[in-house]
């Protein structure tokens, strides 16, 4: 609830523009869903207080729905079922091309990219008592790679390929799989999501663990197999008791649209995310990178029309081919 009444109130302090002419409206939608992921990881912090953000600037009833994370959120989108999707490049670049593990052949067409959202990196949290304080040492262990369809689902058993480690690998939320491993049903959370990961803050705040990403050799391994990831840094003092930071690898996120959506619903929406930063990182730290000149970090999915009008205005070159 501290989260949500956050979110509310960070809308409340956002200068709300002036209504918008009522023929603008005429094809909006009385509500929209956006597509998070599971309660504990950031996803669904940030799309809680982007709908509390949307309903109190725009007038527009708009709310956040636990999901199984990007891959599924992509589909979600691309079928109509929700309106707005958060999403990694990587997985939103497979439903783009036709390779969802979800919906296999079939190319989702209709997603438009609105506007940038923050790099994800890649964590794992283990009990300090199990050993584990490396990827290596998950060889034959227990691993939650968090809910199906989700980017780290996704992700962490193709780094673990890459690095040659055989893990006995489950599927759970974020809150359930931290308490999966405090009473020692698994042995490690394999996780990804925008730092610090709420989930893992507690578990850190609670019980001696260890929370790592990949060494420097490792991470060169991943890098030079799996191009769609990055080099990231976790900053230091992200979680009780961790001063120094870690290496490890992220993605970009997005928030994507159908291609339907009404332009100027696009529009607003992008403007108002964009424009009020503070009021973002209000909702979460991650929110830093939420701004407009990162909109270079998607290379491939066209962006909406709204979502356009806006970088336009503000000045941020769109490459003809993301103008389609």
């Amino acid at each position: 609830m501290r989260l949500t009444t956050a979110a509310i109130a960070a809308a409340a302090a956002l200068a709300i523009s002036p209504a918008l002419a009522q023929e603008d409206r005429a094809d909006w939608p009385s509500s929209l869903t956006i597509g998070t992921a599971s309660q504990g990881g950031t996803y669904f912090i940030y799309g809680t207080g982007l709908a509390g953000l949307i309903s109190q600037s725009l007038n527009v009833n708009a709310s956040a729905e636990v999901t199984g994370g990007p891959v599924q959120n992509a589909t979600l989108v691309e079928t109509g079922d929700h309106q707005i999707g958060l999403v990694t490049m990587g997985p939103a670049y497979e439903a783009w091309t036709g390779q969802s593990e979800l919906a296999p052949g079939v190319e989702h067409a209709s997603l438009r990219a609105l506007f940038p959202m923050y790099q994800t990196p890649f964590e794992a949290v283990a009990l300090q008592s199990s050993g584990i304080a490396d990827v290596m040492d998950m060889n034959g262990k227990r691993v939650s790679v968090g809910p199906a369809g989700g980017t780290a689902a996704t992700y962490w058993p193709r780094f673990f390929e890459v690095l040659g480690v055989e893990a006995n690998i489950s599927y759970a939320g974020a809150n359930d799989a931290t308490s999966q491993v405090k009473d020692g049903l698994i042995d490690a959370f394999a996780f990804a999501a925008g730092v610090p990961i709420s989930a893992f803050a507690q578990i850190a705040a609670e019980n001696p663990v260890n929370i790592f990403g990949f060494t420097e050799e490792q991470r060169t391994q991943i890098l030079e197999a799996l191009p769609e990831v990055s080099a990231f840094d976790v900053p230091g003092g992200m979680y009780q008791g961790f001063p120094e930071g870690h290496g490890t690898v992220a993605m970009w996120n997005f928030a994507i649209a159908h291609a339907d959506m009404p332009e100027s619903l696009a529009y607003e929406i992008t403007k108002l995310v964009m424009e009020n930063n503070e009021a973002m990182m209000q909702i979460h730290a991650t929110a830093a990178e939420t701004l407009p000149e990162n909109a270079d970090k998607n290379t491939f999915l066209p962006y909406h029309p709204g979502a356009l009008r806006f970088f336009d205005e503000a000045g941020i070159e769109i490459p003809d081919e993301l103008r389609g």
